[in-house]
């Protein structure tokens, strides 16, 4: 009688191996794939741009018509001072800036008001490389919409106050400095809007919160003493306003702004406000 041997089958008992992490250029794409998945996403932009250059140019169109009664002191101070001040208008700042810092801020806002946020950190746990990429891709488009609404309102209001020959070039000493700093002004309020956004979670309170640093509280501020002028000039607002500067002004400030300490503003204001995302995200949201 012949004994068969049969030999034990053993599980497997190995682990699946695991799934590779995600590259950043992969968070880069997803994320830039949220931002333009929403309907209202282009209609945003095209509209903040649109409304922007309009402001604008209706001040140019206003100093066109009103220039045959302009007395001789204002015609003289025209160029360059009040010809750039129609380039891009604080009124057209205020609005790039509120809307800028309000894409900025529902970037990171919207995912927490809809949950989304928990889905985004389960698929990936790093919280930091997401923040990042939301980063890249806000900082990306408000740079474009900052930048289109620069150019294209330097190149419309100088047209038409070149009807009464008071129209500067685009090489004028100066314009690419307001082109630039009036550009550079979206992308920094859209990261100060994320900042804001990661420390308050809530959309209401925090587009508020945003309006009032951003808009109301440089209104409140004068320069008739020190202090109410540092900080005046500490926020975005009075950095763009310095950089925007061109030519003497009649009217003689006590205690005036620099422009690389205005540049340094914008700086700061950026790191500041990224830092402090990056450090909310990762302490309130830790991964599993």
């Amino acid at each position: 009688m012949t004994t068969q041997t049969r030999t034990p089958v053993t599980a497997d008992r190995s682990e699946p191996a695991p799934e590779p992490r995600a590259r950043f250029h992969d968070l880069v794409a997803a994320e830039w794939i949220k931002m333009w998945s929403l309907r209202s996403t282009p209609w945003a932009f095209a509209v903040s741009a649109l409304l922007v250059i309009l402001i604008n140019t209706n001040a140019a169109v206003a100093d066109h018509n009103n220039w045959p009664g302009y007395p001789e002191g204002i015609r003289e101070l025209f160029v360059p001072i009040w010809a750039m001040r129609d380039a891009f208008t604080i009124g057209g700042a205020m609005v790039l800036m509120l809307a800028a810092a309000s894409i900025g801020a529902l970037t990171l806002v919207g995912e927490y008001s809809t949950g989304q946020i928990r889905t985004t950190f389960a698929a990936v746990p790093a919280r930091r490389s997401v923040l990042a990429a939301k980063t890249v891709v806000v900082t990306a488009v408000t740079t474009a919409l900052g930048a289109v609404a620069a150019v294209t309102s330097f190149a419309v209001t100088q047209a038409i106050l070149s009807g009464r020959h008071v129209g500067l070039p685009f090489d004028y000493p100066g314009a690419a400095r307001v082109m630039v700093a009036s550009a550079l002004l979206a992308p920094v309020c859209a990261l100060v809007g994320m900042g804001v956004g990661a420390l308050i979670r809530h959309t209401a309170t925090t587009i508020v919160t945003l309006t009032f640093i951003l808009l109301v509280l440089p209104s409140l501020l004068n320069e008739r003493n020190h202090m109410a002028a540092s900080i005046q000039h500490a926020l975005p607002q009075g950095a763009w306003s310095e950089l925007v500067e061109v030519g003497e002004s009649p009217v003689r400030e006590l205690y005036p702004a620099t422009i690389a300490g205005s540049w340094a503003v914008y700086g700061l204001w950026s790191i500041m406000a990224l830092a402090i995302a990056m450090l909310l995200v990762h302490h309130r949201d830790p991964a599993p």
